[in-house]
C-alpha cells in the first residue's frame, strides 16, 4: 500500500509540474494557447515541447493538439480543466510529431474523436515505433500508457468542422515540417493554429522528413488567410509578420544560399558554412543551422 500511494504521489507530481509548464495565452473570447517550454522532451515536460490550441464552444472544446505521451495529455487536460468546463469533444491532430499524435490514446478514452489529414496518419504510422524509442530514453517512465492511437476521421486535403456554431476549416496545403502538417483556420476570429508550419522565437528543424520547398507553399496558404491572430506550432501566439520573418525567411535565406552554394560547385560537407547570420538571433540557433542547411542541400541537389 505504502508503494502505490509513493507511485501515485509521484504521479501527481509529474502532471502537475508538467501543467505548470503550460502558459497560457489568451487569444480571442473562447480561444486560448497553450505554449509548452522551448526544450527538449524530458520526464517534466512528458513530451509536451510545442504550443497546443483550445477552441471552447456551447456544445464542446475543440484541442488543437493532444501532448506528446499519455501523461503529457492527462497533463494537458488538467489545463484545460481550469479554462472551461465544456468536455473535449474533438482533437486535431496537426502533423506526424510525437507531440502532434501520442496523445490520441487519452482523448479518445475520454470519448473525443481526433481528426487527422491522411498524410499524417501515414507519416504517424510510418515513424511511431522511432518516435516512442526516443520518448522511451528522454522522457523514462513518463511514457507509461502510451500507445499508438491513429484518428477516427481522416482527411485529404481539406476539412471542415462545425461545433456549436463555430466554424472549424482544417487544411493541408502541403509537406512542411512532416509530410502530413496541416493548419486549423477560425474564420470568424481570423485566428490559425500552423502547427509545425510555423516557428517562432527559435530556429525550425529542417529533417529528412521535411520538405523545404513544399514547406514555402504551405506557408503561403497560410499568409493568404491574412490572420489577426496566429499561433505557432513552436513559440508564443504572434503576428504574421513576425511569422513571415522567422519561419519563412529563414528557409527562402536558407534555399537561396544554398542554391548559390550548389551552383559553385560547393558540397554537403561545405553546407553549413552558407551564411545564416541574419537568423542568429533564434533560439537553438548554434544546435540547428548547420544540420538545416545539410538537408536543404540533400533536397535541392535533386530538385
Amino acid at each position: 500500500m505504502r508503494r502505490l500511494t509513493i507511485a501515485l504521489a509521484i504521479c501527481l507530481f509529474a502532471a502537475s509540474a508538467t501543467a505548470e509548464t503550460l502558459d497560457v495565452q489568451p487569444v480571442a473570447n473562447g480561444i486560448w494557447a497553450l505554449e509548452g517550454p522551448a526544450e527538449q522532451r524530458n520526464a517534466g515536460n512528458l513530451g509536451n515541447n510545442a504550443t497546443f490550441g483550445l477552441i471552447e464552444t456551447p456544445k464542446g472544446a475543440v484541442l488543437v493538439d493532444p501532448g506528446g505521451t499519455w501523461e503529457g495529455a492527462k497533463a494537458l487536460h488538467a489545463v484545460v480543466k481550469t479554462l472551461t468546463q465544456q468536455p473535449v469533444r474533438y482533437v486535431i491532430n496537426t502533423g506526424g510529431q510525437d507531440h502532434r499524435w501520442l496523445g490520441n490514446g487519452y482523448w479518445q478514452a475520454q470519448g473525443a474523436q481526433v481528426i487527422a489529414s491522411t498524410a499524417a496518419v501515414a507519416d504517424q504510422e510510418a515513424r511511431g515505433s522511432m518516435q516512442l524509442t526516443m520518448l522511451s530514453n528522454l522522457v523514462g517512465d513518463g511514457l507509461a500508457g502510451t500507445e499508438p492511437a491513429y484518428a477516427d476521421v481522416t482527411f485529404e486535403s481539406s476539412y471542415t468542422l462545425e461545433l456549436g456554431g463555430v466554424t472549424f476549416e482544417l487544411r493541408h496545403p502541403a509537406s512542411a515540417h512532416t509530410p502530413g502538417d496541416s493548419f486549423v483556420w477560425l474564420p470568424a476570429s481570423k485566428t490559425v493554429f500552423t502547427g509545425d508550419i510555423v516557428y517562432v522565437g527559435r530556429v525550425l528543424g529542417i529533417m529528412a522528413f521535411s520538405n523545404s520547398a513544399d514547406w514555402l507553399e504551405a506557408f503561403a496558404a497560410i499568409e493568404a488567410l491574412k490572420p489577426v491572430h496566429l499561433v505557432p506550432g513552436h513559440g508564443p501566439l504572434t503576428t504574421l509578420e513576425t511569422a513571415q520573418r522567422d519561419t519563412r525567411d529563414y528557409i527562402a535565406n536558407l534555399r537561396d544560399k544554398i542554391g548559390a552554394h550548389i551552383d559553385e560547385g560547393g558540397d554537403i560537407i561545405g553546407a553549413p558554412k552558407v551564411d545564416q547570420s541574419a537568423f542568429a538571433y533564434l533560439a537553438q540557433f548554434d544546435s540547428l543551422a548547420g544540420r538545416n542547411a545539410q538537408s536543404v542541400f540533400e533536397q535541392m541537389e535533386w530538385e
